[in-house]
């Protein structure tokens, strides 16, 4: 059976060795734009984004927020514009699902951090906001209400324990349901304000990713619409994650990219390629040779 139309699953886009757009486009339902943590999208660049998603016309883009707004807790007028200018165009097409304001563990519910993010609220009023925080004292009614009042969704996450770390929920605070999977990196990745280095490869296991179902089951049935997120590190992982958890929600058809197949034959064992997938024979009659 299909997935809920309002469900969608995908992968971030545009670090290092992410999964291509078209591989997104084609297997799931939305991509997370990561490159905008850091930089704003050109204008042409997301258009061109927009128009390579309209082979599938339920996908929806997930950028992130620059880390000047989230973390320097920068309001200057001009980044906030060049921002701006750079997510109009998924805007206009209805491909964003939402932005994502991504908050340090250091980010903690403070009245100087509530109004911060209540001034974020309003200086990119135009655009669905879910907000990202790793400190549990997020969690305070107070702290929640803020959310509700200010339509923030809240985004849920899989994260490292540690202290004051924020547990995986399944809170909804706005007619929008988030989900972040980051994979279990080591805790400190989570706590600097300043870069950390960059994470190690991580693939869930499906008893991990098993622990999730319920809360995405729940947040699907009492929001309008979800979005979920693997944004685990390693080249293909999260990709491999989200189809995964497609194919223990109930996807069907379960298709995947060929050479994911090939490098992943046990985790997409159910998955038919969409081309044959390539394999290696050796003749007997010749020596085998060292592969580097």
């Amino acid at each position: 059976m299909p997935l809920p139309a309002t469900l969608h699953l995908g992968a971030a886009l545009g670090a290092a060795k992410a999964p291509a757009l078209d591989s997104l486009v084609r297997f799931t339902g939305l991509a997370e734009i990561t490159s905008t943590l850091h930089a704003p999208l050109k204008p042409e660049i997301a258009s061109l984004y927009a128009r390579k998603a309209a082979a599938n016309p339920d996908f929806l883009f997930a950028p992130l927020l620059g880390r000047r707004f989230t973390y320097d807790r920068a309001l200057d007028a001009e980044s906030i514009a060049a921002w701006k200018a750079g997510l109009f165009p998924l805007l206009r097409a209805k491909r964003l699902g939402v932005l994502i304001l991504q908050f340090p563990w250091a980010f903690r519910f403070t009245p100087e951090n509530r109004e911060h993010l209540i001034q974020l609220r309003r200086a990119y009023r135009e655009f669905p906001l879910a907000a990202e925080f790793r400190h549990d004292s997020w969690l305070a009614d107070e702290a929640r209400g803020t959310l509700i009042d200010y339509r923030l969704a809240f985004v849920n996450i899989d994260q490292p324990a540690h202290f004051r770390a924020m547990p995986p929920a399944a809170l909804l605070t706005s007619g929008l349901a988030v989900v972040r999977l980051h994979g279990r990196l080591p805790p400190v990745a989570l706590q600097r304000f300043e870069p950390a280095p960059p994470p190690r490869p991580y693939l869930y296991s499906l008893d991990e990713l098993e622990t999730w179902l319920p809360r995405i089951r729940r947040l699907t049935d009492h929001a309008s619409r979800t979005l979920v997120i693997t944004a685990n590190a390693g080249p293909d992982h999260a990709l491999v994650n989200a189809l995964q958890l497609g194919e223990m929600l109930g996807a069907s058809p379960l298709m995947a990219p060929a050479p994911l197949i090939r490098r992943f034959p046990a985790e997409l064992a159910a998955f038919r390629a969409n081309r044959p997938v390539q394999t290696t024979f050796l003749r007997e009659d010749l020596p085998a040779r060292a592969v580097a």
